[in-house]
């Protein structure tokens, strides 16, 4: 797989697998993840599944979801 860029149409991220949470319900407000080649991550929004898709490096996926399980972002939700 050639490189991604953030912001590519994330229908053009090929051989990958998108998956939500088991959380989402069926109205279609979550956030789609894929594990890219090298460790990264692409995000998508799952009511707009061919729109644009963030890109992160394993590194910065580890040190949010280490922030997630550490509580640190809470307060978007409450």
């Amino acid at each position: 797989m050639k490189d991604v860029e953030n912001g590519v149409a994330a229908d053009l991220i090929q051989g990958v697998t998108w998956k939500k949470s088991r959380h989402s319900n069926g109205s279609g407000n979550c956030a789609e993840i894929a594990a890219l080649p090298g460790g990264g991550m692409a995000i998508r929004n799952s009511r707009y599944p061919d729109g644009p898709a963030l890109v992160y490096t394993r590194g910065e996926v580890e040190a949010f979801f280490a922030g997630i399980k550490d509580g640190e972002f809470d307060f978007v939700v409450d």
